[in-house]
């Protein structure tokens, strides 16, 4: 891992050296005081100075590395890895000669980081969210800390961001990122360590900016590796829909997973959001549910989570449910049971597997059925559809028996196929017994992942 990230770190310091020399010894924004340094890696710190200048960086006195900058100012260090212990730590970067080139970071903690991106779900704030102002009260947590990357577009990688850390509170939270504070709450509680929660997205954005090479990665993302991350999180694809993407987003997501893995050296956990059923934009009937499925088809990726989201819409014709709440914890327990290996723990809702044809039935098999499955709402099973070799999809009578699901119609001689919530209004109310929903899905020519 060492080696990968050696290399991460020269490739990402060619694109972040200044174009005039520097006096002074320098440090990127996301190198800075309040900041979470990511625990248990080995602790990658850069910036700049005078050529050939000789940089000391030193945790707490004793975790040192020595170097000088490159021919082009650029300088970069390894600190050995540390442990969370709940303390507050200073870091020392030391130029030159004088209190000129000396840096003094203060009331640094160790923990885990994780990046948040995507467009407007990702990017909508706490205070405009259900219960909004009640989350915002008790939003009193200075071991989790804060670093809202602003909007910028590059045609090359950009060298820094005009951002700062901040310990997370009442008056800090009311403008960060709803999902990403939902995500980044329940883990600081249940794992008792401090939160780093970098949000860098932008609302309306496509996800071929967020690809290396990209304006919205260039300007973003790319200052910030190689800081060390525990992982990052996604929720964006709206607007990918509206251009008709379908499942080719499947590539898409590949492209950028790989692509940010490669810039941090490092296979990063990616767990992501399947957007929720949505009324608007002027695309086809199909369109939506073929994303859906390459979101689902993601899971094939390693290290990737998802959460579904069919069952939170407020208003299906706004593109943005005010329910973030559950957004972020979905996120988050996937993260617990996946990132952090706790056991038992029940952490997506049923994804579709396998089906097998019996008589005029249909039984479906599930992954994560989380002890049982059950209807939400306490209603008979809705928005199943059968058909037979002719393609004709009718609705179909669903029974849960045990963990699978039988389904059938009595105008279906002989079904060939199911499809579940495969529409863009859909409003389906199957979950397991832990209440977390089942994604849509169709049987034929499924592509989809499970995520186990």
């Amino acid at each position: 891992m060492k080696r990968m990230l050696g290399v991460a770190v020269v490739a990402a310091l060619v694109c972040f050296v200044p174009s005039t020399v520097l006096a002074k010894v320098s440090l990127p924004k996301v190198i800075g005081s309040h900041m979470v340094l990511q625990r248990d890696v080995p602790l990658v710190i850069w910036g700049w100075a005078e050529k050939g200048e000789g940089v000391t960086v030193a945790l707490d006195g004793h975790n040192k590395a020595e170097t000088k900058a490159d021919d082009k100012g650029a300088w970069n260090v390894t600190l050995k890895a540390v442990k969370a212990d709940g303390k507050a730590h200073k870091l020392v970067v030391t130029g030159k000669a004088g209190e000129g080139s000396k840096i003094k970071l203060v009331d640094i903690l160790i923990g885990d980081v994780w990046i948040g991106s995507g467009q407007s779900n990702m990017e909508w704030p706490l205070s405009a969210t259900e219960v909004a102002g009640q989350a915002i009260k008790k939003a009193n947590y200075p071991k989790i800390r804060l670093f809202h990357v602003p909007k910028v577009q590059s045609g090359a990688p950009a060298r820094d961001v005009n951002a700062a850390w901040r310990a997370c509170s009442p008056q800090t939270i009311p403008a960060f990122s709803a999902v990403l504070y939902h995500f980044g709450r329940p883990l600081h509680k249940n794992l008792d360590v401090p939160m780093g929660l970098i949000n860098s997205s932008w609302g309306g954005s496509a996800i071929e900016p967020w690809f290396v090479g990209g304006g919205m990665y260039n300007g973003m993302i790319a200052p910030l590796a190689p800081f060390p991350v525990r992982g990052a999180i996604w929720y964006q694809g709206e607007t990918n829909v509206i251009h008709k993407n379908g499942f080719a987003y499947f590539d898409k997501m590949k492209a950028l997973i790989e692509g940010w893995r490669k810039a941090w050296g490092t296979e990063f956990p990616f767990y992501f959001v399947q957007i929720a059923p949505w009324a608007g934009g002027h695309y086809g009937p199909g369109q939506l549910p073929a994303l859906w499925e390459a979101q689902v088809a993601s899971l094939k990726i390693p290290k990737t989570g998802m959460a579904v989201t069919t069952d939170i819409v407020h208003n299906i014709g706004d593109i943005h449910p005010r329910n973030k709440r559950d957004v972020g914890k979905r996120l988050a327990l996937w993260a617990l049971a996946k990132t952090y290996g706790k056991k038992n723990l029940v952490y997506s809702g049923p994804l579709y597997k396998s089906m097998k044809v019996k008589g005029k039935k249909i039984r479906l098999f599930f992954a994560h059925t989380g002890g049982g499955l059950k209807s939400r709402d306490g209603k008979p099973l809705n928005e199943f559809q059968i058909a037979g070799a002719d393609g004709k999809f009718v609705p179909a009578k669903a029974m849960i028996r045990g963990k699978t699901v039988v389904v059938e119609s009595d105008k279906v001689a002989a079904p060939t196929q199911v499809q579940f919530g495969w529409h863009k209004t859909a409003n389906p109310n199957l979950v397991n017994k832990k209440g977390l929903p089942a994604s849509p899905f169709r049987t034929k020519d499924w592509r989809g992942g499970t995520g186990e």
